[in-house]
C-alpha cells in the first residue's frame, strides 16, 4: 500500500475518534478535506471516510454548532461535494494537519499516538 494511502486510513481512524468525542469538529475536518481534495488534488481522507463524514453532518446538521458551520449547506452534503468559500484558516489549519501525521520526505510519522 502507497504511502498515501496509508496516510489517508491512519487520518480516517484519527478523525473519527475525535467526531465521536466532538461532533462539531465535523465542520473543520470537512473544509480541510474538502480544500485538500478539490483544491490541491491531494485528498486527506479516504473517499469512503469523506462521503459517510457528509452523511452523519447532514444527519445531525441541527445539533452541529461551529463558526464555521456557515460556510457549508446542506445542498453541499446532499451533492457529496464542496464547491463553496473557504474560511482563510483552511488552508493553513491543513498544512498544519499535514505537518503533524506527514514528513516532507513523504512518509508517515513514526509513534503517531491514535487515542
Amino acid at each position: 500500500m502507497e504511502a498515501r494511502e496509508q496516510y489517508r486510513i491512519m487520518l480516517d481512524t484519527i478523525a473519527a475518534k475525535i467526531f465521536e468525542k466532538n461532533i462539531n469538529m465535523m465542520v473543520p475536518y470537512y473544509l480541510m478535506a474538502s480544500f485538500a481534495y478539490y483544491k490541491q488534488d491531494d485528498a486527506i481522507f479516504t473517499d469512503g471516510f469523506f462521503d459517510d463524514m457528509g452523511k452523519t453532518m447532514l444527519a445531525c446538521w441541527d445539533k452541529i454548532e461551529h463558526r464555521h458551520k456557515e460556510f457549508i449547506t446542506k445542498g453541499d452534503l446532499e451533492a457529496g461535494t464542496f464547491l463553496g468559500k473557504y474560511p482563510t484558516i483552511v488552508e493553513g489549519a491543513l498544512a498544519s494537519l499535514r505537518e503533524t501525521y506527514f514528513t516532507k520526505a513523504g512518509t508517515l510519522r513514526k509513534n503517531i499516538k491514535i487515542d
